[in-house]
């Protein structure tokens, strides 16, 4: 599993990274497909979010980005982890939540 950092400073730096990685990791065409996102809650704070791309063939790519540890996840169609992403400096959830 890879593993890297970067420094993200907005959701919409977050969002066009996940869109990025999820397209070049499964080779699709970078906004040809769409993605959709959930904000996840524990208890009644806003924890991370959900971000899936709706590939061809109705297969689903995932990530989560978890603010507990500040990393993105990111999962295969089969739902195997093959990135780890450590953020920086991450934005403000509470903001979007």
């Amino acid at each position: 599993m890879l593993t890297c950092s970067r420094q993200i400073q907005s959701l919409r730096n977050l969002r066009d990274y996940v869109n990025e990685t999820l397209c070049d990791e499964n080779q699709l065409e970078l906004d040809a497909f769409r993605i959709s996102e959930r904000i996840l809650v524990r208890g009644e704070e806003p924890c991370g979010i959900f971000f899936c791309l709706h590939g061809p063939r109705a297969v689903k790519f995932t990530a989560i980005w978890e603010t507990d540890r500040n990393t993105v996840l990111f999962y295969d169609c089969n739902g195997e982890r093959y990135q780890k992403t450590q953020l920086i400096d991450a934005p403000c959830l509470k903001r979007a939540a």
